[in-house]
């Protein structure tokens, strides 16, 4: 059981679902991705600020799944931006994941009182040229920051990974996003923390389609044109996330799961501040 893929806009393959880390530790971190990638995942995501890049290191080890077959995700931390920074703290990621290269590479958060971000930009771009990253992207930026990255550097994200799911739909962002050939990727798919999955509405179609609740959420992403990263280490629960390619949801059900009101549930792209 393997998830389609779709082909970002510099050639390369991305699959429509991973495995999201957060806030795995080393340990947990480790498993989670071994049992991911034996049962069929094959994009694995964490950060830096995660502080677990070196169990999923580790997890990508023990697992038979050659390591090409992989895509493997990090994020540049907000205390390392800057172009030496982002140098030397890709050199520490891609250390801990004990890996060669990074398939896709993207700046956590904008932070944009310190300015630094198109700084950060340009050594990735070097980073990339050097044949240490695949991919590159952002996570949590606006349009105008993208656009921002485009006008002085030539150079736009193939991926924007963003807070999404339906009580947060983004259909802004996920259009301009579309419009620059760039995928939206979800992080928090499921709405942690939230009622999300006990609503009527989410239960009646899960029952109609013999499927859970999760995964008429994880469906509508993926037929909104969305790559989720759901988090789990429990094999059942990565085996129910992975598995929503047997079933389509129709018009009506897609306007049921996305009719909420529209809450962020982390920061704001333009002052959340993560170091």
């Amino acid at each position: 059981m393997q998830a389609p893929t779709t082909t970002m806009t510099d050639g390369r393959d991305l699959p429509l679902i991973g495995l999201g880390t957060y806030p795995m530790d080393d340990a947990e971190a480790a498993e989670a991705v071994r049992c991911a990638l034996d049962i069929g995942y094959r994009l694995v995501d964490t950060a830096a600020s995660y502080g677990n890049e070196a169990g999923v290191g580790q997890g990508i080890a023990m697992s038979d799944v050659p390591r090409d077959e992989v895509v493997v995700t990090t994020k540049l931390r907000g205390e390392h931006q800057g172009y030496e920074a982002t140098l030397r703290a890709f050199g520490e990621s891609r250390q801990r994941l004990g890996v060669e290269y990074v398939d896709l590479y993207l700046i956590h958060w904008p932070l944009p009182r310190l300015d630094l971000y198109v700084d950060s930009w340009k050594a990735m771009i070097k980073l990339r040229d050097d044949g240490l990253v695949n991919s590159l992207g952002v996570s949590n930026f606006m349009p105008e920051q993208i656009t921002r990255l485009v006008d002085e550097t030539g150079v736009g994200p193939v991926v924007n990974q963003i807070e999404l799911h339906p009580h947060f739909v983004q259909e802004d962002m996920r259009a301009f996003d579309a419009e620059h050939g760039i995928v939206t990727e979800g992080w928090q798919p499921l709405a942690r923390k939230t009622d999300l999955l006990s609503q009527p509405e989410i239960t009646e179609i899960a029952e109609r389609h013999s499927v859970t609740p999760g995964q008429v959420v994880l469906r509508w992403h993926v037929q909104s044109g969305v790559v989720p990263i759901p988090k789990s280490g429990n094999p059942q629960r990565q085996r129910e996330n992975l598995d929503v390619f047997g079933f389509v949801l129709s018009e009506a059900e897609m306007a049921r799961v996305a009719d909420r009101a529209q809450v962020r549930g982390g920061g704001e792209p333009d002052t959340h501040e993560e170091f």
